[in-house]
């Protein structure tokens, strides 16, 4: 019996942007694994909180979180420490 990639990679869900971060780095069972064990979460909390509802994030929930200042900083210092003299200019 053939299976289908679950889950699907494609899906514009926070589920399947999480199943996408991942799995570059981990590979794909241990990302299977990673989103199950959300989807385990999100259930428990459903039925241990009759009130509780389930709002879909979205696929973009962590690049809305990224702080664009922190994000300069964090990759100036990582230049930095890797012996390059970094000099940040604006965009024109």
């Amino acid at each position: 019996m053939a299976r289908r990639p679950w889950p699907p990679p494609a899906a514009d869900t926070f589920l399947g942007a999480r199943y996408r971060r991942i799995v570059k780095r981990r590979g794909h069972k241990k990302a299977l694994v990673a989103v199950a064990r959300s989807i385990l979460g999100i259930i428990w909390h459903l039925i241990n909180n009759p009130d509780a509802e389930y709002h879909e994030l979205g696929s973009d929930h962590h690049q809305r979180l990224i702080d664009p200042a922190r994000r300069t900083r964090d990759l100036v210092r990582q230049l930095t420490a890797m012996g390059h003299q970094v000099t940040l200019a604006p965009a024109s």
